[in-house]
C-alpha cells in the first residue's frame, strides 16, 4: 500500500473517533550478518523489520500504538489502541507534536554501490579476512570471531500539521578477534570498520591491525599501585563517553539524575576539551536531518573549550526550560517512545599527535582497553573504577604491555584533569549515537596493581 494514501486514511479515521493532533513514525529496513569459523560459513542471518507507530492526542493526553502490519487492515485497531492509551495515561507532561522546521539541511547518508555489493562477495571478504588473519604470525593460533554485516533502514515521519519527511541510510561493518599463544601466554586481539562504502573494507589492513593489537599485549604482567599520568587511547576514551553520554541528556538534568544540573555556561572540563554533536558529519553513521520528532538536526558544541554550553533537548525537556530543543529526539524503533540521544558525538582533535602524547610523559600508562563498563562505573556521581589493559609508559617510549590492573577515578574530575588531546580521532562501532574519541592525557588516576 502507497504509504502517503495509508496516513492520510488513518488521520482520517483518527479524526472520525475525536483524536485532534496525529502523527505517524514508520520504520523499515533489513540487515545482513555473516560469521566465518575455520574457513567456513559458520553464520548467516538476514532479516527484514518494518513498522508503523501512531500517536495522536485524545481528550488532552497523548496516546501511542503501532504494529508490525503496515496495511488498511491495521488502521481502526492503531486508532482505538491510541485511545485506550491516552485515557490510562496519569503524567501531567505535555507531549507536542511538531508543525516542521522552516529549513532542513540535506544530508545523504545512503550509498547505492553499497546495496549493489553481491552476497558472494561479501562471503568471500569475511573468509579472507579470517585467511589474512592466521598468516601473519604463527602466534595467532585461532580466530574467535569473524563477522561482516550490513544494513539500510528507511523512516517515513507525517503529521496532521502538514509535516511529511522522509530519509534512508545504509551501513556496513566487519569486526574480527584472534587469539595469540605465546608459551603459557594468551592474549586476543581486537579491530574493526564501518562505513558505506564496501570498497574500502582492506581485509588485509583489518587483520594486521587485529594480530598486531593481540602481539603486543603478550608477555603482560601487573604493575605497582599508585597514582600515574594516564594516557586513554582514542577507543578506550570513546567507550568511556559512550558510558557517561546519558549526563548531557536534558531529561536526566530535570530528573536530577545528571550532576550537571545548573552549569550551563560554567566551566567543568580544560580548555583543550570541546564535545561536539554533529549530525551532518559526513562519513558518520548517525548523520541525519530530523530527529525523531521531526525537527531539524542541528550542529553543536555541546562543550566548547571546558565549558558546558548546552544539553541535548527534546521538545518537552526544551518547553520545560524555556529553550529551543537541540533537535536531539530519538527513537531506537518504530515501537519506542520519544526519548533524547546525541548524533555523531565526539571529542574534538586536539594538536599533539599520539606519538607526541606519549614522548610527553615520563612515568604512566597507556589505557587500551576497559572492561565492566555497564557494572564498574556511576554515571550520576561520576566514579567509576574498571579493570584495564595497556602498556607502561618510561621516559616517553612504551616499555611493556601491563595487565589485572584497574583503574579509578571520576568522569567530572578527569574532564577538567586533560592536559592534551590527540589527533587521532576515532569512532566505536555504531549503537543508538556513533561516539569517537582522540587519545586523551590525563593528568593523572589511581592504579591498583600488585
Amino acid at each position: 500500500m502507497d504509504m502517503k494514501s495509508m496516513v492520510d486514511k488513518l488521520f482520517a479515521e483518527g479524526k472520525k473517533h475525536g483524536m485532534e493532533e496525529m502523527e505517524v513514525y514508520y520504520g523499515g529496513g533489513n540487515s545482513l550478518t555473516l560469521k566465518v569459523f575455520e574457513k567456513e560459513l559458520d553464520g548467516y542471518s538476514l532479516s527484514e523489520v518494518e513498522g508503523l507507530s501512531f500517536r495522536g492526542i485524545y481528550n488532552g493526553k497523548m496516546g501511542y500504538s503501532y504494529t508490525e502490519k503496515v496495511d488498511e487492515t491495521s488502521i481502526e485497531l492503531l486508532v482505538k489502541g491510541a485511545i485506550e492509551n491516552a485515557k490510562v495515561i496519569d503524567s501531567d507532561d505535555e507531549e507536542l507534536i511538531y508543525e516542521g522546521s522552516k529549513e532542513y539541511n540535506e544530508v545523504n547518508n545512503f550509498n547505492e554501490a553499497l546495496k549493489d555489493v553481491k552476497e558472494e562477495d561479501k562471503i568471500k571478504f569475511v573468509k579472507e579476512l579470517e585467511s589474512e588473519c592466521l598468516k601473519i604470525d604463527k602466534r595467532i593460533v585461532s580466530v574467535e570471531t569473524c563477522v561482516y554485516g550490513d544494513g539500510y533502514g528507511e523512516t517515513v515521519m507525517s503529521n496532521t500539521k502538514g509535516l511529511y519527511l522522509q530519509e534512508k541510510s545504509n551501513i556496513a561493518y566487519t569486526y574480527v578477534v584472534v587469539i595469540a599463544k605465546e608459551s603459557e601466554h594468551i592474549k586476543t586481539g581486537f579491530s574493526y570498520r564501518t562505513g558505506n562504502d564496501f570498497s574500502k573494507f582492506n581485509a588485509k589492513e583489518i587483520a594486521e591491525e587485529a594480530v598486531k593489537e593481540a602481539l603486543s599485549h603478550l608477555g603482560a604482567s601487573s604493575i605497582k599501585s599508585g597514582d600515574y599520568s594516564i594516557v586513554l587511547r582514542n577507543n578506550a576514551s570513546a567507550d568511556m563517553l559512550e558510558s557517561f553520554a546519558g549526563i548531557f541528556s536534558a531529561e536526566n538534568v530535570q530528573k536530577d539524575l545528571s550532576l550537571l544540573k545548573g552549569k550551563l555556561n560554567e566551566k567543568i572540563g580544560s580548555d583543550k576539551f570541546t564535545l561536539i554533536d554533529d549530525p551532518f558529519m559526513e562519513g558518520g553513521l548517525s548523520s541525519k536531518s530530523f530527529d525523531g520528532e521531526g525537527v531539524a538536526c542541528k550542529f553543536k558544541k555541546v562543550i566548547d573549550k571546558g565549558t558546558l554550553k548546552t544539553y541535548l533537548h527534546n521538545l518537552k525537556t526544551a518547553k520545560k526550560d524555556g529553550v529551543e530543543t537541540t533537535g536531539n529526539a530519538s527513537k531506537s524503533s518504530y515501537k519506542s517512545p520519544i526519548d533524547i540521544s546525541p548524533t555523531n558525538f565526539y571529542i574534538d582533535k586536539g594538536n599533539k599527535s599520539f606519538d607526541e602524547i606519549i614522548s610527553s610523559i615520563d612515568r604512566g600508562i597507556l589505557i587500551t582497553e576497559l572492561q565492566g563498563l555497564h557494572s564498574g562505573l556511576n554515571t550520576i556521581s561520576g566514579d567509576f573504577s574498571l579493570a584495564a589493559l595497556g602498556f607502561e609508559i618510561e621516559n616517553g617510549k612504551i616499555k611493556r604491555p601491563v595487565e589485572q590492573i584497574t583503574v579509578a577515578g571520576n568522569y567530572f574530575d578527569m574532564i577538567k584533569d586533560i592536559e592534551e588531546v590527540g589527533t587521532d580521532l576515532k569512532f566505536g562501532l555504531p549503537g543508538d549515537a556513533y561516539i569517537g574519541s582522540p587519545s586523551l592525557k590525563i593528568k593523572k588516576l589511581s592504579i591498583s596493581g600488585e
